[in-house]
């Protein structure tokens, strides 16, 4: 025991807490590289299969300018639009869902679990069956949706202050109501037209092209720079309401301003390709699990969602023969037992109500 403390050289406490930063921004910049590394491979898979396979060498020559024509027009035409949409809709619910459980200190809190979505949904269903719109018509109900279902939430949820506890069962309960709206819209409409609605309800990546590509990286640089900005905020509001008065900051500005853009994020992603469920609520967790980050983890958890749904619909296209799925079907079935894990556990902790 003194040839070991002999060896160990003694560290003041700014000398531990400097190592300790240096080694968890080395592991975020290796779990970065690697996590980035992976949704690159799967994104050129991805290209590579269809009716018209191509090797993966021949796809990453052909995104770099250096393919033939006929290899350039599968690819640049008919397959990545609907492929930089399965990575920016997972990046933008990915940290969508890092800001919803960040704010509300609670791993339940993501857009899909308390009725961001199933808001976006009741009125995207409305735009369909009642209104007869299609396309950016429906996109755009959608986002009119999400919006005005947060703002619901905030103000119901508003008693002195927003409490994380009442936000999440606020919108759970509202979640449910909009839940019964689509439904009811459904059991009035046309087979043909309930049809349609169903298929956008499960989330389908399906005839995507450069328009909701664009929609969606738009929305994402536009919102980039508020997040940097905010994210310092984010960190000191985990601390909880009485250390962040304490330190000065303006808390429920700070969180309105957060929530606005988390719901931007879930609203256009969900517009894009439907209410993609359970991506912004596995997300967040495997990029913290990952990082060992005790923050948000913002980058890791846009590219933790932007592989969960690549991956998922690599295999909702290919992996059953002829039949093509739904991405949403396959992120449920991932998504919904670690829901029931993460119930089970809190209620064996005792936290679970």
């Amino acid at each position: 025991m003194t040839q070991l403390t002999d060896r160990t050289p003694d560290l003041t406490p700014a000398e531990v807490i400097t190592r300790a930063r240096t080694v968890r921004h080395a592991r975020n910049v290796v779990v970065t590289v690697v996590v980035a590394a992976l949704v690159f491979v799967a994104f050129c898979v991805s290209l590579s299969l269809g009716d018209f396979k191509i090797p993966v060498v021949d796809v990453v020559k052909t995104l770099f300018g250096q393919g033939d024509k006929a290899t350039e027009f599968i690819v640049n035409r008919l397959r990545l639009p609907r492929a930089l949409t399965a990575l920016l809709v997972g990046a933008a619910l990915g940290m969508s869902g890092a800001i919803f459980q960040s704010i509300a200190r609670n791993p339940l809190a993501s857009p899909d679990i308390i009725g961001v979505t199933y808001g976006a949904s009741a009125f995207a269903v409305f735009a369909i069956v009642t209104l007869g719109l299609t396309g950016p018509a429906v996109a755009a109900m959608a986002i009119a949706g999400a919006l005005l279902t947060a703002f619901t939430m905030y103000v119901l949820a508003w008693r002195r202050g927003v409490s994380s506890y009442r936000l999440i069962l606020v919108g759970i309960g509202i979640g449910a109501i909009a839940t019964s709206v689509t439904s009811y819209l459904l059991t009035k409409a046309r087979v043909e037209v309930a049809q349609q609605a169903l298929i956008w309800l499960t989330g389908s990546l399906n005839g995507r092209d450069w328009s909701h590509v664009r929609t969606v990286a738009i929305t994402l640089v536009v919102l980039a720079p508020f997040v940097v900005v905010l994210v310092h905020r984010l960190r000191i509001l985990q601390l909880g309401d009485e250390t962040a008065y304490g330190l000065g900051l303006r808390v429920e500005g700070s969180r309105l301003g957060l929530i606005v853009i988390a719901v931007l994020m879930a609203a256009v992603a969900t517009a894009a390709a439907g209410p993609i469920g359970f991506v912004a609520f596995v997300a967040p967790p495997i990029a913290r699990r990952l990082t060992r980050s005790p923050g948000p983890a913002m980058i890791a958890s846009a590219l933790i969602g932007a592989l969960v749904v690549a991956l998922s619909d690599l295999i909702a296209q290919h992996a059953f023969g002829d039949t093509q799925l739904p991405v949403g079907v396959v992120t449920g079935v991932v998504g919904a037992p670690y829901l029931m894990f993460l119930l089970a556990r809190s209620n064996r902790v005792g936290s679970g109500g």
